[in-house]
């Protein structure tokens, strides 16, 4: 009786929450916006913008959903709002805003970077030009945050030695420079400060010099480039020639400068760069400041996905944070594909060839080196989990039972049908067993036949390891098409193993993976782990494969060449090919050198063998 009371209950609460789900639901606007959901606890699980929240939020409240992830999320949805804005773009700031502030549970996780560097021009008279990890809402300019802090200090550098800036903390006002209130300090006397604060240099030429210093951290090199070789002209017309060389010694600064870091066409100039790679579990999003032909900011960042988010969705997320973070306001944007999302006033452009494809793709390798670093790092930290997150990847694409932490490989050589024989190749948790490799040669088939090859060395492996009583592998990979792969299948067949073993077929011309019972291949992509250890197993198995078929071979050029000499043996003709290096070399050898290798009886042998040969 008490079981039923808790059934009941439980259903009157669903019943209640589905009536106000879907009353909300029934009252949803067309308008741009950001919905969140909410748990039986009253917190926030997902955070999500829309183009249209009546049509986006009903999406998650239909029948099917192809992720399990998003209907689990569905299933602990108990209560929706939503803010309404007026564009998508807003609704893209707001939803970024929102997930670092609560970080819900099933959202893509933000990082907020709160330890990186800035550089701050402070809101001041005789500003002063600092780094801080700390942006204080006090009127001053915050250039940044600086990934890189080589670049950084390179930037601080170039204006330390252009201008001569105050450091000290002194406030400074007409009123105490007037009143003689300050003294000179060893700054001004070695040369690195005017001395503003003893009225050695007026306000106005040290805004002008803060005008330039902000231009050159924004990259507008150009701008301040220009302004320089125009006073120098002034200079050099009034004859001042000490200012001339003072400023001609600051444009050749500059000059080096810009130099070092061009890496495109000067004409590319305030471009936002984004690119991405991706795998199950996470997104990695690269971003480049071109300004002038010149990269001033980069940096990667990574999204952990949690309802298997597209690409798209990352990248658009990526660009709204990585945009607001480095306070970009470029009108031109370079992805990778096109983004869906509208955002005002600027052009995204998707090149495919010139400059702006080599900015592209230099991101791309930054994206990838970062991808790469991290796995390596993730390796080196904790082997064991890098390499099940590589199985769980395979099991996936290759739609295994369970993760393949065993897998055999095999591969056919044969010679214009002669010396046939097959290799084997192991894999233990994605690395090579090379205790576990094994040779075959092929004993039932007569002639060049792969797909017979591939069904005799299939069933004499799997019946032993049944006989043995040895674990089987849990994929087993066939170098080769349909063809082959059907061949390997019968055996198992044969075997009483068919459907108990995952096995795959790659076909070596454009790498693509067979499946049994589907003639259509599978594409991986060519950057997934999954293609290369598969690529690495087979690759193994085609030159272990090969290493003992040219040792069979010329195990049969010594019997069809020189052990066919009555009284010469398979020893005797092995001392002559490891002296000679060739049965060539041999024939045109004396017989005195002969002698010196295999005696004199034999030598004569050889030697008259081959010379008589010549003579017919």
């Amino acid at each position: 009786m008490r079981r039923f009371f808790i059934n009941k209950k439980k259903q009157v609460v669903k019943l209640e929450r589905s009536e106000l789900i879907q009353n909300i639901l029934r009252t949803l606007p067309d308008n741009p916006g950001v919905y969140q959901y909410y748990d039986a606890e009253g917190k926030i699980i997902y955070v999500g913008k829309a183009k249209n929240l009546k049509k986006r939020v009903l999406s998650y409240f239909k029948d099917q959903h192809d992720s399990g992830k998003t209907m689990v999320l569905v299933k602990k949805i108990v209560d929706i709002k939503y803010i309404i804005v007026d564009t998508e773009i807003d609704a893209l700031l707001l939803e970024n805003n929102l997930i670092k502030k609560y970080q819900p549970r099933y959202n893509v996780l933000l990082k907020d970077d709160k330890t990186y560097p800035w550089i701050c021009i402070k809101k001041e008279p005789f500003p002063r030009v600092f780094t801080t990890r700390i942006v204080v809402k006090d009127g001053s300019t915050y250039f940044g945050p600086y990934a890189s802090g080589r670049v950084m200090h390179m930037v601080l550098d170039l204006i330390k030695q252009l201008y001569k800036l105050r450091n000290c903390n002194l406030k400074l006002d007409d009123k105490s420079i007037a009143a003689n209130k300050f003294k000179v300090c060893l700054e001004y006397h070695i040369g690195n400060c005017k001395a503003p604060c003893v009225g050695k240099e007026t306000e106005e030429d040290y805004d002008q010099t803060i005008s330039e210093i902000r231009e050159i951290i924004k990259g507008n090199i150009n701008t301040v480039s220009r302004h320089l070789k125009i006073l120098l002209q002034q200079y050099i017309e009034k004859m001042e020639f000490e200012n001339a060389q003072i400023i001609k010694e600051k444009i050749d600064l500059l000059e080096k400068f810009q130099s070092k870091s061009t890496v495109v066409s000067p004409t590319i100039n305030n471009v936002d760069v984004f690119s991405i790679v991706s795998d199950e579990k996470s997104g990695y999003v690269n971003f480049l400041k071109v300004m002038n032909g010149a990269i001033i900011q980069g940096h990667t960042i990574e999204l952990k996905k949690k309802l298997d988010e597209s690409d798209e969705e990352l990248l658009t997320l990526a660009i709204a944070e990585l945009r607001d973070r480095f306070n970009s306001d470029s009108k031109e944007i370079i992805v990778p594909f096109a983004i869906d999302t509208e955002f005002p006033n600027i052009e995204f452009t998707i090149p495919q060839r010139g400059d702006k494809k080599h900015l592209l793709e230099l991101s791309e390798r930054n994206v990838e080196y970062y991808k790469r670093e991290k796995m390596k790092q993730e390796s080196l930290v904790d082997p064991e989990r890098h390499t099940k997150r590589i199985l769980e990847q395979m099991k996936k694409d290759l739609h295994l039972s369970e993760e393949p932490r065993h897998i055999e490989c095999f591969d056919n050589s044969n010679f214009q049908g002669a010396y046939p024989v097959a290799a084997m190749t192991v894999f233990k948790d994605a690395k090579p067993s090379k205790k576990d490799y094994r040779h075959f040669n092929i004993k039932t088939v007569e002639g060049p036949d792969d797909f017979a090859s591939m069904e005799e060395v299939i069933y004499r492996r799997y019946k032993r390891v049944l006989e043995e009583n040895q674990p089987l592998p849990q994929l087993i990979v066939v170098d080769g098409g349909k063809g082959q792969l059907s061949s390997a299948i019968e055996s198992l067949e044969k075997l009483g193993l068919r459907g108990k073993v995952g096995i795959i077929g790659i076909a070596k011309k454009l790498e693509e993976i067979y499946f049994p019972n589907d003639s259509i291949p599978m594409y991986l992509d060519k950057r997934s782990e999954t293609l290369k250890i598969i690529q690495q197993i087979r690759d193994e198995a085609h030159r272990f494969g090969i290493t003992h078929h040219r040792s069979k071979r010329d195990k049969g050029t010594l019997k069809t060449e020189l052990t066919e000499i009555k009284g010469i043996s398979t020893t005797t003709a092995q001392k002559l090919l490891s002296h000679f290096k060739s049965v060539k070399n041999i024939k045109e050898a004396d017989e005195a050198e002969m002698v010196e290798i295999i005696g004199k009886s034999k030598a004569k042998i050889v030697f008259d063998y081959f010379n008589n040969q010549t003579i017919v």
